[in-house]
């Protein structure tokens, strides 16, 4: 299977990257000097040159905050740009691979989320990641899996980010970790989500939408105390309310996301508390 990685050099990506690397024919890694994803004619031109079985979508404008302030360039990423890649698929008969967010829902719920449930984004970014999932769906044989709390690094990629990578460093530096007690999550080790991804393109599962995250839910609090064992440090928590948190980009407060669709394709995902010790694992070997 040729498979074409758009965004290959980001975090999920180089996951991606080294989860198909070596299981099938070609894997085509391009990064922006490779492929610039806002010019609609480049995207037509490689994939067709190209001509991937697969073309997986790992590109994107995740700058919450800074989105409320430029929507078009967030809405140009997520979404109109996107559809290049979308119309490319079409055009060589590929299958795509699309990721998306739970922030495409409002967070008012008490029970993980399912694929059924009706999104309601209340941010710029919101909106363009679910615009950018309707584009996805032009195409016949799509995958949308909706991601959440990436954490995880792959050898030789980038750094690791997000709110997991910055409680788990807070941890191993002895520094305060901002955490919050009432946000519940369902965070996605990115090994497990690139794994999840090879499987259902292998497996030839049905087209459509599917929640890849960890299995189970945590508030942040949870996650960080987890974390603290695992790496036998002293936790120092800044304890905070979702309500008393104040940023540019409104945040769903309940993002437990349900994975049991895809648990139904045969794919079983690790629970976040084994994906956290394989994070950290290494971290506390070469403490």
């Amino acid at each position: 299977m040729r498979i074409a990685v758009v965004g290959a050099k980001g975090q999920l990506g180089a996951a991606v990257v080294n989860e198909c690397r070596g299981r099938h024919d070609e894997v085509m890694p391009l990064d922006r000097s490779a492929l610039d994803v806002r010019d609609d004619r480049a995207v037509a031109e490689t994939m067709a040159r190209l001509r991937p079985a697969v073309i997986i979508n790992c590109t994107g404008y995740n700058a919450v905050d800074a989105a409320e302030d430029h929507p078009v360039e967030a809405l140009d990423v997520n979404a109109f740009a996107f559809r290049a890649r979308s119309r490319a698929a079409n055009s060589i008969g590929a299958a795509l691979v699309h990721f998306s967010t739970d922030f495409v829902f409002d967070g008012v719920a008490t029970t993980p989320w399912s694929e059924t449930d009706p999104p309601n984004p209340k941010s710029t970014y919101a909106a363009s990641k679910l615009l950018g999932e309707w584009f996805a769906a032009d195409v016949p044989r799509h995958y949308v899996l909706r991601v959440e709390s990436l954490f995880g690094q792959v050898v030789g990629g980038p750094l690791p980010k997000g709110s997991v990578a910055a409680i788990v460093d807070a941890l191993i530096h002895s520094r305060v970790a901002k955490v919050l007690v009432d946000r519940v999550v369902s965070p996605t080790f990115i090994d497990d989500g690139a794994f999840a991804t090879r499987e259902l393109l292998e497996r030839d599962a049905a087209p459509g939408l599917y929640h890849c995250v960890n299995s189970g839910h945590a508030t942040w609090l949870d996650f960080a105390s987890e974390a603290a064992q695992l790496l036998g440090a002293e936790p120092h928590f800044d304890l905070l309310r979702f309500a008393d948190v104040h940023l540019p980009a409104p945040r769903p407060q309940y993002c437990a996301l349900s994975n049991a669709k895809l648990a139904a394709a045969g794919i079983q995902m690790p629970s976040w508390q084994d994906a956290l010790g394989r994070y950290v694992r290494p971290l506390v070997a070469n403490r």
